[in-house]
């Protein structure tokens, strides 16, 4: 039974929300959020990095100054981009993270850090690979060549540039136990930048099928009378036109009717509009629960529906038809109002030779009235 109710390279680069378009406050809270997490993260890399430079001061590896001053420097250009975020300034680019500049920041950072220790280089190198594992997140492949040319001349300039001997400490016990450590974190931070793109991806699949989901339902509200829950106009008319194609490439037989309520505007002057909706429902509701699967039916136009019937020939079609009538006529509409009754008229008509939707249904019409001159609550022939 038929109801009137039914009927990027790097994938988390590409965002939901569109570059062209101009973002709604929600969407705005949402980035701020993100931003505010990502960042978050970032700050705590640092701290891990500065915690790992404090026990190689620990060792005597490294002055005791060098892990302050670096939590300081990567705390503070994290501080400075969360305060651009919370003003705003991110939204106004179309890079809204700012991967680059992030990125060209820490690099910086990375790299005159192993300059200036390069006792402890080897931390910062891994360093390296945490933030452009981070920075991947939201890349493009533009964004990716940038910042990895940037990488490869600072590496470049750092190795070939300058005599300093990035080492890997591992003289002491303590010391090749933070090169351990070192490593570990390195590897576990990137391995939890990885789970962190899983949760992403998710999220934006998640979000696409509900996108889809959407994009569907418009669809079928695009196609459906929002009263009766059948076809709408737009929509029975191209299915007839397809109909009708379909018929006369296959000569078999194709009918159609056009049926009316009979005396609906006294049902509204009488019992009011809200029961002439229902009563319109309920009809709708009815001849969809009485049409084959094959069958097709739309409003017309006001209490006018068009039921398109494929492969029927014009005898059948008013047999359909005179089943629907008396279904109609038998309901019991007195739930509605006390001796409140409701039946319809039609007109049936059915295809002939290279005949055009048009003439068709301008056949359907004249039947139509010659059902309504002869009293109504009949089924008339084109």
């Amino acid at each position: 039974m038929r109801t009137a109710a039914s009927s990027f390279p790097n994938p988390v680069a590409g965002t939901l929300d569109g570059a062209d378009r101009l973002p709604t406050p929600k969407v705005l809270a949402r980035r701020a959020k993100q931003r505010r997490q990502m960042l978050g993260i970032i700050g705590v890399s640092y701290v891990i990095d500065a915690a790992i430079l404090l026990l190689y001061a620990q060792a005597g590896t490294i002055p005791a100054t060098i892990g302050p001053a670096f939590g300081i420097c990567g705390l503070g250009t994290v501080a400075c981009f969360i305060a651009l975020s919370e003003a705003g300034v991110n939204d106004r680019f179309k890079d809204h993270y700012f991967v680059v500049p992030q990125s060209m920041v820490s690099l910086a950072i990375m790299l005159a850090f192993a300059y200036l220790v390069p006792e402890v280089g080897i931390l910062f190198i891994c360093a390296l690979f945490v933030v452009f594992s981070f920075s991947a997140l939201r890349s493009t492949p533009r964004k990716t060549a940038i910042a990895w040319t940037a990488m490869a001349f600072g590496l470049a300039a750092l190795y070939l540039l300058t005599d300093k001997p990035i080492s890997m400490p591992h003289q002491t016990h303590l010391e090749r136990f933070v090169t351990m450590l070192a490593f570990v974190l390195t590897i576990g931070r990137c391995m939890f930048l990885g789970i962190f793109a899983s949760s992403l991806r998710e999220s934006l699949y998640k979000r696409g099928v509900q996108l889809k989901e959407a994009y569907r339902r418009i669809e079928e509200l695009a196609e459906l009378d929002e009263l009766t829950g059948s076809f709408n106009r737009r929509c029975i008319m191209r299915m007839l036109e397809d109909e009708i194609a379909r018929a006369h490439r296959s000569k078999t037989p194709f009918s159609v009717a056009l049926i009316d309520l009979d005396w609906f505007k006294r049902i509204n002057d009488a019992y009011g509009h809200p029961t002439g909706d229902e009563v319109l429902r309920t009809f709708a509701i009815t001849v969809f629960a009485n049409i084959r699967s094959i069958d097709r039916f739309g409003r017309y136009g006001g209490e006018e529906f068009l039921l398109i019937l494929p492969d029927t020939p014009h005898d059948v079609a008013c047999r359909i038809l005179d089943r629907q009538r008396e279904i109609i006529a038998e309901l019991d509409w007195s739930a509605f109002s006390p001796g409140m009754r409701v039946t319809i008229s039609a007109g049936v008509a059915t295809l002939a030779p290279n005949e055009a939707p048009d003439a068709l249904l301008a056949r359907a019409d004249c039947a139509l009235y010659t059902a309504k001159a002869r009293g109504r609550n009949r089924i008339a022939s084109a």
